[in-house]
């Protein structure tokens, strides 16, 4: 059975609340148990000690415990991309895999240097937001036809974290070569035109309460609607667990890199708004 470990800022919050019941009833999770989990910084939720005796979780009694004693990693926190470089420095010197929850960097700068990092050692790695794995939208990816335009909706609380869900289908389903960004916000909707280097474009919606939901319009003319994204999840936790048995990411890193630099232009153009950004290389 394999060990996963937990490295997070802050232990108490929603994706460390939920993996451990998501890992064991994945189809794989019968070969994986959570085995140790580590905070930086508690943040006012339950401390460490108190989160891994109500769930079952040994505590490690330091970062360095806990690399040795699991065989492949999670850095979490899901709100703070700021801190992933930093929290993934030791883990990527392991040589084991790291899974690094989304937003996977603040820019691409940063983005470049943890892949580096993992370069460096060997250790498999990879991000991803859950939307990449919704049922419906990995059916309407397999058409040949590709797609000319791709709009997008969806909901979160910040569109700093949540718009990661949108960008990643649209970098997923288009193309890494996101040229420029516009965003325009009023009143909690914020609305964004992603335009690529070859000129097709994307938009996205972020909303509080918005579900997600997609539409593609493909070269042929083809129109695709895709109201529901199902299994989200499950998927992804499927697919972690994949990963920590074979070390390959489903996910090339040319995407994830892509990914943290729209999202970084995203976040800039909030000072700039309906004025086009630059994606910076």
């Amino acid at each position: 059975m394999k060990k996963i470990g937990f490295i997070d800022l802050f232990i108490d919050e929603w994706h460390a609340n939920n993996y451990p019941k998501w890992f064991a009833e994945a189809p794989s999770g019968k070969d994986f148990t959570v085995a140790a989990a580590w905070e930086k910084a508690p943040a006012g939720g339950r401390p460490l000690a108190q989160w891994c005796e109500e769930m079952q979780i040994p505590a490690a009694k330091s970062l360095e415990a806990l690399l040795e004693e699991c065989d492949c990693f999670c850095v979490l926190a899901p709100s703070n991309a700021e801190v992933h470089e930093e929290l993934s420095a030791l883990p990527l010197a392991t040589g084991k895999p790291v899974y690094i929850d989304k937003p996977f960097a603040p820019d691409r700068a940063a983005a470049e240097r943890i892949f580096a990092a993992a370069d460096r050692s060997g250790s498999p790695l990879w991000s991803s937001s859950a939307l990449r794995f919704g049922d419906e939208w990995q059916a309407a990816l397999q058409s040949a036809d590709a797609p000319e335009y791709v709009g997008t909706t969806g909901g979160g609380r910040l569109f700093s974290e949540y718009c990661i869900h949108q960008v990643e289908m649209i970098v997923q389903a288009m193309g890494t070569s996101v040229a420029r960004v516009l965003r325009t916000s009023h009143n909690g909707v914020d609305h964004a035109i992603l335009e690529f280097e070859d000129g097709r474009t994307a938009s996205l919606t972020l909303q509080m309460k918005i579900p997600f939901s997609a539409t593609i319009c493909r070269q042929s003319g083809e129109v695709v609607s895709i109201p529901t994204m199902s299994n989200t999840f499950l998927n992804l936790i499927e697919a972690m667990l994949q990963f920590f048995q074979t070390g390959i990411s489903p996910v090339d890193r040319s995407q994830t890199i892509a990914i943290a630099g729209v999202i970084d232009a995203l976040i800039r153009a909030e000072k700039t708004l309906g004025s086009w950004v630059n994606v910076l290389r």
